[in-house]
């Protein structure tokens, strides 16, 4: 086999597996228009009580808000219970949190993670003689949620699924916040929005869910790595339990606002996906004979390429494709097609990615302010592609990034 039919198989090898990322992008971009299915749960008998786990890892600088913000709840106040994890904080953080009508727990763990800290509070709330609950609720140290955020989660709440409420950014202090935001909107609309909009499972996101209490408790023994979410979600998919995304209630999250936390955020993402990948993959066959469509599908999320990544490789690879066969002068030799033919295939699906990217962002969100963003976008897509050096798929241990005061 001589180099011009090896370029040329490498060059379509590479072209298909990008274009399949970016017709899955596609696919659930313009899934995310589809009309609003309309079908409501059926009612429930009694207004269900919630447990409310806040794992706060050295978040001493959000966490008195957050709690005091969650406690101004217009939902009866004996049917609902906010327990705070406390994780290496401070002991004037935690004596402030002791004065609250909360539960406060203050675990020493060697190396930290959510998955430890949620264990923990089950292990040791469920022990406690009044604790029956219907639900629980998970939010990140920084998430602020409205006033109305149980009572209209209980309207929806049904024990055979799981929620996903609208996590959205609080802050858009720079451009970083901005574009981080940008980009979980983004992914809203791909990942949650567009696949309930098909009758398919909702992605989780770590924080703003609500499970039923009673499965909670009995799986989340299960968990083991620092990416608890897409533990859960294969859990869940395991299992047949649909997962909803609850569009109109909001969770209101704090976005990265500096180079150094984006990119310790996305490098933790970035390993969980790795490693969900390596878990999810064995179950696969299953999944197949079993007509499991939701556990296939969320084992595809995990090997998709960032989108950030995408935007570099199309013209990346349009370029080097152009040198390849206008420089080796392949296509004269073996298609007799002009060289400018075949990068044209790299800047064809680098403009339905825009165009998928642009769909799946809100309407309010298309703007000309976002434009002059984009600049910034450069370098995240360095830091991401820098993050690719550094991922480790043993990894057990939280990547912390650090909030605002």
């Amino acid at each position: 086999m001589n180099m011009q039919v090896i370029i040329t198989i490498i060059d379509f090898l590479l072209w298909i597996i990008i274009a399949a990322n970016v017709m899955y992008v596609l696919f659930f971009a313009l899934a995310s228009h589809l009309p609003k299915k309309t079908h409501l749960p059926s009612a429930i008998s009694h207004q269900p009580s919630f447990l409310v786990l806040i794992p706060a890892y050295h978040e001493d600088a959000v966490i008195i808000n957050t709690v005091k913000s969650f406690l101004r709840q217009d939902y009866p106040k004996d049917l609902y219970h906010l327990c705070v994890i406390s994780d290496h904080m401070e002991a004037t953080t935690n004596e402030q949190l002791a004065a609250l009508p909360i539960t406060l727990l203050q675990p020493a763990f060697d190396n930290s993670n959510k998955a430890k800290a949620l264990q923990y509070a089950i292990s040791s709330i469920s022990l406690q003689p009044s604790a029956i609950y219907d639900y629980v609720v998970i939010l990140d140290a920084d998430n602020i949620v409205a006033a109305d955020f149980l009572s209209r989660l209980s309207q929806i709440a049904r024990p055979n699924i799981a929620i996903q409420c609208h996590r959205t950014a609080k802050n858009a202090n720079n451009d970083i916040a901005a574009l981080d935001g940008l980009s979980e909107e983004i992914n809203n609309s791909i990942f949650r929005k567009g696949h309930n909009r098909i009758g398919m499972s909702s992605a989780l996101i770590g924080s703003g869910m609500c499970f039923n209490y009673e499965w909670f408790k009995e799986n989340v023994a299960n968990l083991d790595s620092a990416v608890e979410d897409r533990e859960l979600e294969a859990l869940l998919m395991k299992q047949g339990i649909f997962i909803q995304y609850a569009e109109d209630i909001h969770v209101y999250d704090e976005k990265v606002s500096n180079g150094d936390n984006f990119q310790r955020q996305r490098l933790r993402w970035m390993t969980g996906q790795m490693q969900a990948l390596i878990r999810m993959l064995p179950c696969i066959p299953k999944a197949i004979t079993t007509g499991n469509i939701n556990y296939i599908d969320k084992t595809i999320q995990q090997a998709l390429i960032p989108r950030s990544i995408l935007l570099v490789l199309n013209p990346l690879l349009a370029l080097l494709t152009l040198f390849a066969y206008s420089l080796l002068s392949l296509p004269s030799n073996l298609f007799h097609l002009p060289s400018y033919i075949f990068p044209l295939k790299w800047w064809i699906i680098m403009i339905i990615m825009i165009a998928a990217i642009i769909m799946a962002i809100p309407a309010p969100l298309r703007t000309k302010a976002l434009l002059n963003k984009v600049l910034t976008l450069p370098q995240l897509v360095w830091y991401m592609l820098k993050n690719t050096f550094h991922i480790k798929l043993r990894n057990k241990e939280f990547i912390h990034t650090t909030h605002q005061q």
